[in-house]
């Protein structure tokens, strides 16, 4: 299509798509066939004009992944955790990481008694390995897991392999302790999995719009071919996943669209038993079921915008069971409980953290929600790492900040003791030393939006950083699906932070940091906000000194990517480079096919343009795709895999074949593809694959805040 003098230029085959008598003359749709052959030279093509145009960044890429591999132990071990099996034996689990290796190991020691942490590099007496991810990927550019469910007893293991990238996995089965392989392998199946008892384990299957639909149920042993089919979800918009109880007890099969929920359960112990309704569908009630060993809990939105939680009998089969135990709380988003026989922990975003709150609780009686008490601090994020068993005695709760890497704490339940089980290390670097979090600072500022909304920012630098406009700045958002981007911890982000950078994350509308109504005000015809929000906060982090326009980078993946995909035509001037990873940038076209993944189940995020014209117009006017114009853009780097489902990889080479063919001063602020030729949505698999991806980014990144044009 070019030679390596310049840029590839795509063929340009003009098709007219007219709805609702709107017409639009589309250049690229050729692409839409992702197996052409022309396409895939066309991807190799911008990869190799790619590779050439930033050939001068090798030094810095390599430093950058220098970086990453100098403060990373690769050679670690996670903390164990317990699990009692049904047949009286208990196991501690861990994985294992080892310097040079891709993937981790999945291992298993027996535990006679609570056990220290044990160094990571030994291998203990009767440990054995479950997994090992590196052994499995040989052969293979991609690797990933869909699921590694150990049995009831501890013998079986059920585990799920992706080769390509485009997340249908081949499910297999294995004795752990003899090694026998079964000889079923079950393919194209979604991620996830549930085992009934030792015999009976439960999958996910896709149908042609990769969405999963049915469960099956597979007894081992047995030709695939005669599993027995549990449930199929016959609406388009709803998907369908998996889980267990606690106890083993119950297995949940969850069905949901962006707006409602509908839950079914299975009693595990009974022969051949059937799934039956929690509570029917209605439309716009979502809910959340989790099984404790006397009762469900049960998180809903019945009359409460950021959800209530109630409490319904085992047996429950309507919404006139639940018995209500918190009200809600506008603004605090209650997004889960754990119940345990020994306390109920919640999880709830407040003010855009994250924290916990553990409520006392026993079998059998009332709960008290007002007697709990909430974990967590400001600016940081609280999880709880959910317990295998029913009745534990100690938590395990996960604290980060955007400056404190992640630790695990055990919390006494009885005496509310705290012990630090495991710190994130972060290595001395060579030349900066050790990590100190006291050298950088934390804050959480105000954007003023286009409609007077104040909308958060969280930011981090160096202390010595100046605000006097000079220092480069990298901007993230993501702004859908009530989607929250926390205060967490960031090794890569430690390269740019010490290289002078500002990092933020705009809190956009879309998202769900400042609880349900922060999320409706960025969807549907609300949509146009996410993209202002984000324009008025790197307004504000320019005004104030953090930074300057041509040092201001914007970063968006999929979701995120329409946003900076957006931002470029509506601020194009705001920005000196956008890299926009996996970009969602021609919504309109893929909404409007619902044969293609996720169509139909976007709809409720998006709205339906495909029967509503208004909705076509509204899509119309932001998509970036369709509003590429002849105007100076910032230089833009979109990443993209061949084998991505979700945001296939037509969207952003349309979109850069767009661009190339109209934008101004594209000597000084290129147009870039890269495409990863075996991976998803995710990118690249495999831990130093995915250093070598960050750096490539990152050095973009440094690269295009120096120039200063």
């Amino acid at each position: 299509m070019s030679s390596l003098a310049g840029p590839p230029r795509a063929p340009r085959r003009p098709e007219t798509r007219l709805i609702h008598e709107r017409r639009f003359v589309d250049p690229y749709a050729w692409m839409r066939d992702t197996d052409s052959p022309e396409l895939i030279a066309y991807l190799q093509a911008e990869n190799a004009w790619t590779d050439e145009a930033l050939a001068s960044l090798e030094p810095l890429r390599q430093e950058l992944f220098d970086d990453l591999v100098a403060r990373t132990q690769e050679t670690d071990l996670s903390v164990p955790e317990l699990l009692q099996h049904t047949d009286g034996r208990a196991f501690w689990y861990f994985s294992r990481t080892y310097e040079g290796r891709e993937y981790p190991l999945s291992c298993r020691v027996p535990a006679f008694d609570e056990v220290t942490i044990p160094d990571a590099t030994e291998v203990l007496p009767d440990e054995l390995t479950l997994l090992d991810g590196n052994v499995m990927a040989e052969g293979h550019d991609f690797f990933a897991l869909g699921v590694g469910e150990i049995s009831p007893t501890g013998h079986l293991l059920a585990y799920s392999v992706d080769i390509a990238g485009d997340e249908e996995y081949d499910l297999r089965f294995t004795n752990v302790e003899t090694g026998f392989e079964y000889p079923e392998v079950i393919s194209g199946v979604a991620a996830g999995g549930a085992w009934l008892t030792d015999d009976a384990f439960c999958y996910v299957r896709t149908d042609e719009a990769w969405r999963p639909f049915q469960v099956w149920r597979h007894l081992l042993g047995t030709d695939p071919t005669t599993d027995e089919l549990l449930y199929e979800e016959a609406d388009a918009r709803f998907w369908l996943a998996l889980d267990g109880s606690r106890d083993w007890r119950w297995m949940l099969i969850a069905a949901g669209s962006k707006t409602t929920s509908e839950w079914r359960i299975l009693d595990a112990t009974v022969a051949d038993a059937q799934p039956r309704i929690i509570a029917e569908r209605r439309d716009g009630i979502e809910y959340d079921v989790d099984v404790a060993t006397d009762r469900l809990f049960i998180v809903h939105n019945d009359g409460a915008e950021d959800f209530a939680l109630a409490e319904a009998p085992l047996d429950a089969v309507s919404p006139e069971q639940w018995r209500p135990i918190f009200a809600g709380e506008r603004g605090v988003r209650l997004l889960g409980v754990s119940g345990y026989d020994t306390a109920l922990v919640a999880s709830l975003r407040r003010g855009g953290d994250v924290i916990v709150r553990i409520t006392p609780r026993t079998p059998g009686a009332t709960v008290a929600w007002e007697v709990g008490h909430e974990l967590g601090e400001p600016l940081s994020t609280t999880e709880e790492d959910p317990a295998n068993g029913p009745a534990p005695a100690r938590l395990r709760l996960i604290e980060e900040s955007m400056v404190h890497p992640r630790r695990l704490v055990e919390y006494d339940l009885a005496t509310g003791a705290r012990r630090v089980l495991k710190t994130r290390v972060v290595r001395d670097h060579p030349i900066h030393g050790p990590y100190d979090p006291d050298a950088y600072r934390v804050e959480r500022l105000w954007a003023r939006a286009e409609d007077g909304v104040m909308v958060p920012l969280t930011v981090v630098r160096r202390q010595d950083v100046p605000l006097d406009g000079t220092a480069p700045c990298l901007l993230y958002g993501y702004g859908a699906y009530e989607i929250s981007i926390g205060p967490t911890f960031g090794v890569a982000r430690l390269s740019l932070l010490d290289r002078g950078f500002v990092f933020a994350v705009a809190h956009v509308r879309g998202g769900g940091e400042l609880g349900r109504h922060w999320y409706l005000g960025g969807k549907l015809f609300a949509k146009r906000t996410t993209f202002t929000d984000f324009i008025a906060s790197a307004q504000h982090l320019v005004e104030q000194g953090y930074t300057s326009a041509d040092r201001l980078i914007a970063e968006g993946g999929s979701a995120g990517g329409l946003l900076v995909g957006a931002v470029a035509n509506l601020a194009p001037d705001l920005f000196a480079g956008i890299l926009a990873d996996v970009p969602f940038v021609d919504p309109l076209t893929t909404i409007l096919n619902p044969e293609l993944p996720l169509t139909v189940t976007e709809w409720e995020e998006w709205g339906d343009p495909l029967h509503h014209a208004d909705v076509y117009d509204y899509m119309a006017s932001y998509s970036p795709y369709e509003n590429v114009a002849a105007r100076r853009y910032p230089a833009i780097l979109a990443t993209t895999s061949l084998n991505d489902t979700r945001v296939e990889v037509t969207e952003p080479a349309k979109w850069v074949s767009a661009l190339r063919e109209v934008a101004l001063d594209q000597d000084e602020r290129p147009i870039l593809l890269k495409t990863e030729m075996v991976a998803g949505h995710g990118g690249v698999s495999g831990r130093r694959a995915s250093w070598k991806q960050a750096s490539f980014e990152t050095a973009w990144i440094i690269d295009r805040a120096a120039r200063h044009s």
